[in-house]
């Protein structure tokens, strides 16, 4: 790749993501900002992280490869200024009456110490809510980015589940994306272990998300434990849902293969607005992304759901976490509860002549459903 092409490439991003400013840093506070104005809430989230310990409390772990995981317990506070979908940060110390920031920051010294941590959090939760939800990041973030983001989708979409973040060494440079697709790939061990972490504890069900090139990451993970015959830690998992994955189809296909019995739903996000995965799939070659949505065929015969949110709020890159449309929709993570339950379509569906199906009062939303549950649903209107 010429210098020239490269260069065009990275002022592209840079104006896609908006990242030319500093970035995000935790903002733990000090005994002189111990008076700071309550937030708006105080969302707790646990990390496990392949990220390297950093002196630095701005940023506690850096973008070095750690060999092994990380633990610790964060409480992350949000702005009283606060709107649905959007992660107020600064990259100075951030005032927590404008910004996100973090409250405490707590070490956990080793994987028993993190599985009794997160199986008291489980216990002070309803019954119904025991689960752990584990969120994995994309390409481009530092810690606080990435953390901050997980706390946020989990405040606005109300989730009652305990929040587990996977941290993998993401550089947070725009130029370094080649360095950002290693990482992914040295990260999926400790994925892989995080999830068996998960799978020890007394959580009722573990759903996993991974937003673009942590989907890559997550479907790594989940081949690692398929080809290490973890089949028990994989039938664990409640759910999978890839938000605009940034994984080449036939690479996916690949995956799918060595998996074998994937977990279910599985639940891909698709946007064909999608310009990050544009420009993902010019940098390999014109070979396209499974998020772009234009194999949705292929992966209904493979058993996934896709959901289209091409036409739901501008179907940017991380639509699926700041979509106000999509906040309202899933209420509580319905949508991941109801509308991709295997036996039924779900109440507030017209199905269409595709395969596909949208849902009342937001018709832009469509959801393409496996071709098993399709054909069930064709058995079953035959008999009536």
């Amino acid at each position: 790749m010429s210098s020239l092409r490269l260069s065009v490439i990275v002022i592209m991003l840079l104006t896609l993501v908006g990242c030319g400013g500093p970035r995000a840093v935790l903002g733990l506070p000090t005994a002189a900002s111990s008076s700071a104005t309550e937030p708006l809430a105080t969302v707790p989230i646990y990390v496990a992280t392949t990220r390297a310990r950093s002196d630095n409390l701005s940023l506690p772990y850096s973008a070095e490869r750690s060999k092994t995981l990380n633990f610790a317990k964060l409480d992350i506070g949000l702005p009283r200024n606060h709107v649905p979908g959007r992660v107020e940060t600064s990259g100075q110390v951030p005032d927590p009456r404008r910004h996100f920031s973090a409250r405490t920051y707590q070490p956990i010294a080793d994987r028993q110490e993190m599985i009794r941590r997160l199986n008291a959090a489980l216990a002070q939760r309803a019954p119904e809510n025991r689960e752990i939800f584990i969120f994995v990041h994309g390409y481009n973030n530092n810690f606080a980015d990435s953390v901050f983001r997980n706390a946020q989708i989990t405040y606005d979409y109300n989730i009652k589940s305990v929040s587990l973040h996977y941290a993998w060494p993401s550089a947070a440079s725009i130029p370094l994306y080649v360095f950002d697709r290693d990482s992914a790939m040295v990260g999926r061990r400790g994925l892989a272990e995080t999830i068996e972490i998960a799978a020890q504890t007394n959580a009722r069900r573990i759903i996993l998300v991974g937003h673009s090139m942590g989907a890559y990451v997550v479907t790594e993970a989940l081949r690692d434990l398929s080809l290490r015959g973890r089949s028990g830690v994989l039938k664990r998992l409640g759910g999978v849902v890839l938000a605009a994955p940034d994984i080449d189809v036939d690479v996916f296909l690949s995956q799918l293969d060595d998996i074998g019995d994937i977990p279910r739903p599985f639940t891909i996000i698709v946007s064909q607005r999608d310009r990050a995965l544009g420009i993902s799939r010019r940098l390999a070659g014109g070979h396209p992304r499974v998020g772009s949505g234009s194999e949705v065929a292929i992966l209904q015969k493979r058993e996934i759901a896709v959901i289209d949110v091409s036409d739901i709020d501008g179907g940017r890159h991380n639509v699926f976490a700041s979509s106000p449309t999509l906040m309202e929709i899933v209420n509580n993570d319905a949508l991941m509860r109801s509308v991709l339950r295997e036996d039924q379509v779900p109440p507030g569906q017209t199905m269409l002549a595709d395969g596909a199906s949208v849902i009342e009062g937001a018709a832009s939303l469509v959801i393409f459903l496996p071709s098993r549950i399709l054909g069930g649903l064709v058995q079953a209107s035959a008999g009536q």
